[in-house]
């Protein structure tokens, strides 16, 4: 079994290290950040925007956790917004 380089020798991978690295397609992604219509990851890759994708070849895909890390960073807490 291939561990995440987080992971010590003597750990074993849990269930949701295994999902945060698990690579998902843009409908499944599109479907994670909530967009109608996964087309517009599409939009934002060829704008150099949007959360960070993995290219396999011709294929995009994009790791759950990168997914949960860019969702995170468009918070706005109102008390410090502009």
């Amino acid at each position: 079994m291939i561990k995440p380089a987080t992971a010590s020798h003597n750990e074993t991978p849990t269930s949701e290290t295994a999902t945060n690295n698990l690579l998902v397609d843009q409908d499944r992604a599109a479907e994670i950040l909530g967009l109608k219509n996964s087309g517009t990851l599409a939009n934002w890759r060829s704008m150099r925007k949007g959360p960070r994708y993995v290219r396999l070849g011709r294929l995009v895909r994009y790791r759950v956790s990168d997914l949960l890390a860019w969702l995170d960073e468009q918070t706005v807490d109102p008390a410090e917004a502009d």
